[in-house]
């Protein structure tokens, strides 16, 4: 396939992974906001997030189910009509508000993300040259990080800056009233969010979009009798590796706005603290970009092994530094995280052919690490949100560990 028949599509699908990178971050915004709107402890307020990432593991099978009846183009439609549902959700949610139905509207708009994943992640691995297919992923998530970068404004000014906990300083008491009022902020951003994702919609179900190609086809049951999905080491501790690394990102932006506010860190409000957010973000989006051009010269799994080891040396000083170098040191990671999740993905289906679009589901669902958010949060409450960051750290030799040897192809 001639490089310009594809770029078209990867433009386009660039588009994709824009919106779901924003969405998703949309919620390290919501969730200081639900956490005052609510009065949750971290437990409860990382949970959130954890229902979030419960879609992965549930909905990651029926996707690809769905990517084999329909093709990969309805599925991208359906999706984002499913992620509009959700969005829509969130507006009587707020009215009420409640919990629950935050959590139930949450949870559709992930599902339908689950599936742009299943379908969108390994069409751009495959459908260029396979000796770049890192690069490629890279470059295209590096859109993904320009959303994840522009959300924390969109959400300090639409949800934080309008509300009176986001522009009040940490521990002050809102009164019922106050709760109420502040629960609606969430409405109009929502409301924007399903209308660019219908118009979306709409585009994508007009777009001539390439196949992917017989060799990446799934295997007919012949054919799959004499193959395994187990045999090739680089997928099996790339599963690992994906549901590892999700606990180590989720948790640092989840926990983010709250550790910078606190005052022996940066001393901000809610609303200040979502502008360094964006930074956090920011350091992901220029990553993606310098890690696609690094892998052009030097081996992803490389790559990988040098921002793994920067990602560890900056969370140890996040945790046993304090002022402004632990939160700078946190922002800093963004930028050792940046092209952990494509490079450990294109490794991980990295020469499994024909079985190509099952090792992507499973790595897809291994997002449901995310969920282990959760754990964070309640090492957070047991032994305080700084020394919870350790957990972090553990997280990033194990994805040293899988970009020396855990991503070698064989067995």
């Amino acid at each position: 396939m001639g490089t310009g028949s594809y770029r078209p599509a990867l433009t386009l699908l660039a588009s994709l992974f824009f919106m779901w990178g924003f969405i998703t971050v949309i919620n390290n915004t919501l969730l200081p906001h639900l956490r005052s709107v609510f009065d949750l402890d971290y437990t409860q307020t990382t949970l959130i997030e954890s229902v979030w990432f419960i879609a992965y593991f549930f909905a990651s099978i029926p996707s690809a189910k769905l990517i084999e009846r329909v093709g990969y183009q309805k599925a991208l439609v359906i999706g984002l009509g499913i992620m509009a549902v959700g969005a829509l959700g969130m507006i009587p949610a707020a009215r009420m508000p409640s919990y629950t139905v935050t959590l139930m509207a949450l949870f559709v708009i992930a599902s339908g993300i689950t599936l742009l994943q299943v379908a969108a992640n390994p069409y751009v691995a495959v459908i260029g040259p396979a000796d770049s297919a890192s690069a490629r992923l890279n470059l295209v998530q590096a859109f993904n990080s320009v959303g994840t970068t522009l959300a924390p404004l969109f959400g300090g000014y639409l949800i934080l800056g309008r509300t009176t906990a986001g522009t009040a300083e940490a521990g002050t008491v809102l009164t019922q009233a106050e709760r109420l009022a502040d629960a609606q902020s969430v409405q109009l951003p929502y409301l924007i969010v399903a209308g660019v994702l219908i118009l979306l919609a709409i585009i994508i179900a007009r777009f001539p979009l390439p196949a992917m190609g017989q060799h990446t086809s799934r295997a007919d049951k012949e054919t799959r009798a004499g193959l395994s999905l187990w045999n090739h080491r680089n997928l099996v501790f790339g599963i690992p590796a994906i549901f590892i690394y999700l606990i180590a990102e989720i948790g640092v932006a989840n926990l983010f706005i709250n550790f910078v506010s606190q005052p022996e860190i940066g001393n901000l409000t809610h609303q200040e603290a979502s502008n360094y957010l964006f930074l956090l973000w920011g350091g992901m989006m220029v990553g993606r970009f310098v890690g696609s051009f690094l892998m052009r010269s030097i081996a992803p799994e490389t790559v990988l092994a040098w921002f793994s080891i920067g990602a560890f040396i900056v969370m140890l000083v996040t945790v046993f530094a304090s002022g402004p170098v632990a939160m700078w040191s946190l922002i800093l990671v963004g930028l050792f995280h940046s092209i952990m999740f494509p490079t450990i993905f294109t490794l991980g289906i990295r020469g499994l052919g024909p079985l190509t679009e099952e090792g992507s589901g499973l790595l897809i669902m291994a997002i449901a690490g995310g969920a282990l958010v959760v754990v964070h949060g309640w090492l957070a409450d047991l032994y305080g949100l700084q020394l919870s960051f350790l957990l972090t750290a553990a997280c990033e030799l194990y994805i040293l560990f899988y970009a020396l040897w855990g991503a070698k192809t064989g067995k």
